[in-house]
């Protein structure tokens, strides 16, 4: 069966504290969960990633980035995600700390975490299987995978490029 083809950003902000920004979706995909924001490039305008994900910062977070703000972290690609779509997923992590949570949007709520609460939250199952992981290891250097979503949940990743950033001394 053909499924459409979708591509999106995600947005990986930051406070001072080192907290990543989640959003609790309010909105199908993934609806109750919490995930970076972003969301779907305008293709039939040609949009490029960076110009979605500066746009989507404006529309869900009110942050005015631009290009040089983004730090392109990861590229994953899905089959078959829930059975109804191909997903090509550009994760951008955004350079300038943020200050304050962004106000309640129609695509959910906003909220800060340390990294160790995120396995105790309700995450998309892709993301706590291999995208977290990749994202923590690889921050700051680039990853790139793909993940054939199997019926029933299985999910079936490989990891094709890999350009960690060596780990700081102790």
């Amino acid at each position: 069966m053909a499924l459409p083809h979708k591509i999106s950003t995600l947005l990986y902000c930051f406070n001072a504290a080192d907290e990543v920004l989640l959003l609790q979706r309010a909105q199908e995909p993934n609806r109750g969960l919490w995930s970076p924001p972003g969301g779907k490039l305008k293709t039939d305008l040609g949009e490029s990633p960076y110009a979605c994900a500066c746009r989507e910062a404006h529309e869900e977070m009110g942050l005015t980035l631009t290009p040089t703000d983004l730090h392109l972290t990861g590229l994953i690609s899905e089959h078959g995600y829930q059975g109804n779509a191909h997903w090509l997923m550009f994760l951008f992590e955004v350079k300038p700390k943020l200050t304050a949570v962004p106000p309640p949007h129609p695509e959910g709520t906003f909220q800060f975490f340390p990294r160790a609460a995120l396995p105790s939250l309700a995450l998309p199952e892709t993301d706590r299987e291999s995208i977290w992981p990749w994202f923590w290891q690889h921050r700051g250097g680039f990853f790139a995978a793909h993940c054939h979503c199997h019926e029933g949940g299985r999910n079936e990743w490989g990891l094709e490029e890999s350009s960690a950033l060596p780990a700081p001394a102790a």
